[in-house]
């Protein structure tokens, strides 16, 4: 068993019972090809959440900073996380994030970028939508409806993929496309 899955079944069996999480649309998320999984954020607690929930194995960007931790450093690449520069257009992470593409893996991405504050969603940046139009994947949207509290249930819905076919034909822009996909995980929060 690879660290990922050993963490994920571990992660699993402390915050599934503790957040009470019920998962819907797992069957959204193709089986195999490259997938970009967009979710709102909500708390630090989202990425293990969308890890152990998603039927996929799952690669994420990490703020550079916990890379620097000499354990966390360590840890963090063998459980799929890569680092990226925050506030600025990183290349490597960029590049990355493509090539986990083109292998066919699953990018987890979160477009606001940073937690909401509120728990409200925010405006999403360019980025999920620079990964959605130089590649394949397919755009899976996922909404975390909270709160994050003991014993109170936790919600994680995986949408229908995003419709990349109009988008594409349209040459939208990566900041348009990043639109669509924020719009498609709003709908998911409200209709649930």
């Amino acid at each position: 068993m690879s660290l990922y899955k050993f963490a994920r079944f571990v992660v699993g069996l402390i915050l599934k019972p503790l957040y009470r999480i019920k998962v819907s649309g797992k069957e959204n998320v193709p089986k195999e090809g490259p997938v970009i999984i967009c979710s709102n954020h909500i708390s630090n607690f989202d990425p293990p959440v969308v890890g152990i929930t998603c039927p996929r194995d799952i690669y994420f960007m990490a703020k550079e900073e916990l890379f620097k931790n000499k354990i966390l450093g360590g840890l963090l690449p063998k459980i799929h996380a890569f680092p990226i520069k925050r506030g600025m257009k990183d290349r490597n992470a960029l590049r990355r994030g493509l090539e986990i593409l083109k292998e066919g893996e699953t990018l987890g991405l979160f477009p606001e970028g940073t937690r909401s504050k509120t728990g409200e969603i925010g405006q999403g940046l360019a980025g999920a939508g620079f990964f959605a139009v130089r590649s394949d994947a397919i755009i899976v949207p996922c909404a975390i409806i909270g709160p994050y509290q003991k014993m109170k249930p936790l919600k994680v819905i995986y949408g229908p993929p995003v419709n990349m076919k109009e988008l594409r034909e349209n040459k939208a822009s990566a900041k348009e496309v990043t639109d669509a996909i924020m719009a498609d995980i709003k709908k998911l929060i409200e209709n649930n």
